[in-house]
C-alpha cells in the first residue's frame, strides 16, 4: 500500500514578511496614541471629516519620517539645501519605503517656470530642435530662454599634453531674449501713481509709501540742490523732471552729510520691484500692483526667446510655436515626426505628452506658467513624472487627487492610481470622493469628529464593510442629492459680453444676481477664464480662492481674521495693562525667541534646525504676561483653543466678548471649528485657506462673491453645512457664484451655467444655461448626465 507523503508549503522567505507599514503610538497634532497597520503594494484610502487627523497620519507622520530618513543619508553639504525635518512624535514606525509626495501645493511661481520646464518636456524639445531644426543654430542651450548669449574676448591658455593653444574669444549661444531677459514681459511704471503733479515736494507731492513730506526720503529731493521744493511738479522743466525721476546716482551734501542722490523711478525699482511681492507688507504690495504694469516684450512677442531660436523650424514650426500648442494637439503632431536619428527621444517625448492627456491636462500648453495652475492641476502635473517611472516598491502619497476634476474625469484618475499600484507600489490617498473610495483595497476612516474630537481609528477594512458600518463616512458614502423645490428669483444680472480670454470663444452670458449660481464644466473648459478674467471692470466682485494667504510664519487665524484685537483689548481691560502685552509680535513677546515660539539655529553647512524655545516652552510670550488671565485662562491657553471651544468661551459667562464671538461664529459657520486660533497659516490646506478668507468677508453687506470649488477638502458630511452657509450668504443680500464640480452643490443651485463641451479649444462655449431640474431633464451635456445619476432620476 502506497504511503501518502505530505508536502509542506515552502517556508516564507524572511524578505517577504515585510508587507505592512506598522505605526505604533502616533501623537502628531491631534492623533491620540494611534496605532495602525497599512498593507504595502495596495491602494489605501484615508477618509474622515475635515480635521480628523488624516493629514497628520499620512503626511505629518509617514511621509515626514520617510523623507527625514532619506535626507539623513545625504552628505552634510547636500542637507544644507534640504528642508529641516524633525522626527514625528511616534513610538514605532516600521516597514517604511521611499515616499513620493504628490500634493496640491502650488508649484513655484518663478516667472521662468512653465509646464514644460517642470516636466522636462522643454528639455527634450531643445534637444530635438538642436538636432533636426533648420537652420541649425547651435546646441540645446541655444533654445533655452534662461540661458543668455555671451561673448568674451581675451587670451585663454589651454594645455592638452604637449600642445598649448590660446583661445582669443569665448562664445555661448543662448536662447534668452536680450530685451526681457527670458521673462516674456517687460515692466513699466505708471508715473501718476508716484506723484501728484499739482503739489510741490514740500506739500507732499510724492505718493510712494514711506515718502512723507519732511521725512528723510523726501529730503533727498528737497535738499539735493537739483529741484525747487516749493514748485508744483507740473511746472518742472524737462531737465528738472528728468532729475526728479531718472537722475543717475550722484554725490550730494545734505545737512553737512555726504549722500547719494538718485531719481525717484530708480529708487522705486530698487526698493520695491527687486523684492519678492509675497514678502511685502500689504500696503506696499497694493502700491506695486497699482504702479507697475506688465506688457508682452515687443522684441520676442512674449515667447521669451531670442531671434535665432525663433528662426529654426521643424515642419514650419519653431520651438515657441510648439510650446504654445494645446498639448493634445501637440501629441498628435509629434506622432507624425519620423526621424530615425532621434527616434528614442521622440518616443520619450510622445510618452510625456500622452501622459498629460491621460491625467486630463491635454488642454494646457507647455508655455503655461506654473504659478497660474490650480492646486489640482499642479498635483496632476507632478504625477506625470511618475507615470513612466521604472521604480517599484515606492510609496506614492496623494492629497485629494480628484480635486478640481469634473465627475467625468474622476474615472480616468482612478485608473492612473490603480496603474501605480499594479506596478508594485504602495499608494496612499487622502480623499473624500466616493468614486475613489470605492476602488480602494483598504480603507482607514479617522474620527469620529474633528480636532480634539478626532485622532482615532473609527474603521479599517473594505468598502463593503464601510458601507455596512456605522461611521459618519459609511453613512454618507452613498448619499444621493435632491433638487430644490423652491428657487430664488434673481434681482439683477451680471452681463459678460464677447469674452475671448484663453479658450473662450466670444462668450456672451448673463449671470443672475441675488441667487446661488453655479458655473461648472470639465477641467479646462474655461470656467476660471470666464469668472476671473472676463468680469466687467466696474463689477464689484470679491474673489475668494484657494491661493496661499500672504503672511509670515508668525501669522495665524486669530491675527488674519482680526480676532486677536478684541481678545487683546479684553485681556488688557480685565488686567489694567496695555493691549500690546498680549501680542507675540510686540511688547509681550518672549525675548529669547522674539515671539516665534521656536529657535531657528543656523549650523553653517548643516541645515537650519528649529527647536522649541526653552524659555517660553513654545507659547511665544514672556512668563510675566502669562500671569494675566481672562475668564480663568491666560493668552497662550486661549490661542491654543480650537475655534469651537473659543466660541463657547467668549460667548457667555465671565469671558463674554461679543466682538470676538461674532468672528468665531463665522469661522464655525465655514467649517473651521477644529482649527486652533494660533495655528500657523502656512500649515492650512487650500480649502481651509479659502474658508478662512470667506469668514473674513461674511460680515460685509451686499456684493458679488466668487468661490472657487469651496467643497475642496470637505468630508461628505460637511457639504450640507456648506450649502447652508451659501444659502445664508444669499439671504443676507449677497450674490454668490460658485465654480464647482460637486453634484450636491449643483443640485442645490438656483441657476447653472455649464461650459464645454470639452477642454481647451474643444471647450470655451456655453453648452447650458438654466435651472438644475432643466439640466437633469435635458441631459444634453456630461454634467447633466452625472447630475441626473446623482439625484437618481
Amino acid at each position: 500500500m502506497a504511503t501518502k507523503t505530505r508536502t509542506e508549503p515552502p517556508a516564507l522567505h524572511a524578505a517577504d514578511s515585510h508587507d505592512v507599514i506598522r505605526v505604533r503610538g502616533a501623537r502628531v497634532n491631534n492623533l491620540k496614541d494611534l496605532s495602525v497597520e497599512i498593507p504595502k503594494r495596495r491602494l489605501t484610502v484615508f477618509t474622515g471629516v475635515s480635521g480628523s487627523g488624516k493629514s497628520s497620519l499620512v503626511f505629518g507622520t509617514i511621509a515626514a519620517e520617510s523623507q527625514r530618513l532619506i535626507n539623513e543619508t545625504y552628505s552634510a553639504f547636500l542637507q544644507n539645501f534640504m528642508p529641516s525635518l524633525t522626527r514625528p512624535e511616534i513610538d514605532v514606525l516600521e516597514g517604511l519605503t521611499t515616499a513620493i509626495i504628490v500634493d496640491q501645493e502650488r508649484m513655484g511661481a518663478n516667472s521662468r517656470s512653465t509646464v514644460g520646464t517642470a516636466t522636462d518636456a522643454n528639455a527634450m524639445w531643445r534637444i530635438v530642435f538642436s538636432r533636426i531644426g533648420k537652420p541649425h543654430i547651435g546646441s540645446p542651450q541655444a533654445f533655452a530662454f534662461n540661458v543668455p548669449s555671451v561673448t568674451a574676448a581675451g587670451a585663454i591658455k589651454v594645455e592638452r599634453g604637449d600642445r598649448k593653444t590660446v583661445k582669443k574669444t569665448y562664445t555661448i549661444t543662448g536662447g534668452m531674449c536680450p530685451n526681457c531677459e527670458g521673462m516674456g514681459s517687460v515692466s513699466d511704471i505708471d508715473l501718476t501713481q508716484l506723484y501728484d503733479e499739482e503739489k510741490s515736494l514740500e506739500e507732499g507731492a510724492i505718493t510712494v509709501p514711506g515718502y512723507k513730506a519732511g521725512g528723510w526720503s523726501v529730503r533727498y529731493f528737497t535738499e539735493s540742490g537739483f529741484l525747487d521744493p516749493d514748485k508744483p511738479i507740473r511746472t518742472y522743466t524737462k531737465k528738472e523732471l528728468h532729475d526728479f525721476l531718472y537722475r543717475e546716482p550722484a554725490k550730494v551734501k545734505m545737512s553737512g552729510i555726504n549722500m547719494t542722490y538718485t531719481g525717484l523711478v530708480l529708487q522705486v525699482r530698487k526698493s520695491f520691484l527687486s523684492k519678492d511681492p509675497d514678502a511685502m507688507q500689504p500696503h506696499i504690495r497694493a502700491f506695486v500692483d497699482r504702479a507697475v504694469t506688465f506688457t508682452d516684450c515687443p522684441e520676442c512677442g512674449g515667447t521669451r526667446l531670442s531671434e535665432g531660436a525663433r528662426t529654426s523650424k521643424i515642419k514650419g514650426k519653431n520651438i515657441a510655436d510648439v510650446c504654445a500648442m494645446q498639448i493634445s494637439d501637440l501629441a498628435e503632431w509629434v506622432s507624425e515626426l519620423k526621424e530615425p536619428s532621434i527616434a528614442p527621444l521622440l518616443e520619450n517625448l510622445a510618452h510625456t505628452l500622452d501622459s498629460f492627456v491621460e491625467v486630463g491636462l491635454g488642454y494646457l500648453s507647455l508655455d503655461r506658467p506654473t504659478g497660474t495652475l490650480s492646486g489640482g492641476e499642479a498635483q496632476r502635473v507632478k504625477m506625470i513624472r511618475h507615470l513612466g517611472s521604472s521604480l517599484t516598491d515606492i510609496s506614492y502619497i496623494f492629497d485629494e487627487p480628484t480635486a478640481g476634476l469634473h465627475p467625468h474625469d474622476i474615472q480616468r484618475m482612478n485608473e492612473l492610481l490603480l496603474r501605480l499600484r499594479d506596478k508594485g507600489n504602495t499608494v496612499l490617498v487622502v480623499e473624500h470622493e466616493p468614486d475613489t473610495i470605492a476602488i480602494a483595497d483598504h480603507i482607514i476612516d479617522l474620527g469620529p469628529g474633528a480636532g480634539s474630537a478626532g485622532g482615532t481609528i473609527c474603521f479599517e477594512g473594505t468598502v463593503e464593510d464601510l458601507r455596512a458600518g456605522d461611521t459618519i463616512t459609511g453613512r454618507h458614502l452613498d448619499d444621493k442629492g435632491t433638487l430644490k423645490e423652491t428657487l430664488r428669483e434673481p434681482d439683477g444680472k451680471l452681463e459678460i459680453r464677447g469674452a475671448s480670454l484663453h479658450n473662450l470663444q466670444d462668450v456672451d452670458v448673463d449671470i443672475p444676481l441675488g441667487v446661488l449660481a453655479v458655473v461648472t464644466g470639465v477641467a479646462g473648459s474655461g470656467k476660471s477664464s470666464l469668472l476671473h478674467g472676463s468680469m466687467p471692470t466696474d463689477a464689484e466682485v470679491v474673489s475668494i480662492d484657494q491661493t496661499a494667504i500672504r503672511g509670515s510664519r508668525r501669522s495665524n487665524p486669530a491675527t488674519y481674521t482680526g480676532l486677536l484685537d478684541p481678545i487683546r483689548k479684553a485681556f488688557a481691560k480685565a488686567n489694567g495693562v496695555k493691549p500690546a502685552l498680549f501680542s507675540s509680535n510686540s511688547e509681550g513677546a518672549c525675548p529669547n525667541c522674539n515671539g516665534a515660539g521656536v529657535i531657528y539655529t543656523d549650523l553653517g553647512m548643516m541645515a537650519e534646525v528649529s527647536s522649541t524655545c526653552e524659555v517660553c516652552e513654545g507659547n511665544r510670550f514672556q512668563p510675566s504676561v502669562l500671569d494675566y488671565t481672562f475668564g480663568g485662562r491666560n493668552i497662550a491657553e486661549v490661542l491654543a483653543m480650537a475655534v469651537t471651544d473659543a466660541e463657547e468661551f467668549f460667548g457667555a459667562g465671565e469671558a463674554e466678548t461679543p466682538a470676538a464671538h461674532r468672528i468665531l461664529q463665522r469661522m464655525v459657520d465655514v467649517g473651521l471649528g477644529y482649527v486652533s486660533l494660533g495655528q500657523p497659516l502656512p500649515t492650512l490646506s487650500g480649502g481651509e485657506r479659502q474658508r478662512l478668507k470667506l469668514a473674513t468677508h461674511m460680515s460685509e453687506k451686499g456684493g458679488i462673491y466668487i468661490l472657487d470649488e469651496p467643497t475642496t477638502g470637505l468630508h461628505l458630511a460637511d457639504v450640507e453645512q456648506l450649502l447652508g452657509l451659501l444659502d445664508r450668504l444669499v439671504d443676507d443680500g449677497k450674490s454668490v457664484i460658485v465654480v464647482e464640480h460637486h453634484q450636491g452643490v449643483m443640485a442645490h443651485a438656483d441657476w447653472i451655467i455649464d461650459l464645454g463641451p470639452g477642454a481647451g479649444h474643444d471647450g470655451g462655449r456655453i453648452v447650458f444655461e438654466g435651472t438644475p431640474s432643466d439640466l437633469v431633464a435635458d441631459r444634453s451635456t456630461l454634467t447633466g448626465e452625472h447630475l441626473a445619476a446623482y439625484v437618481g432620476t
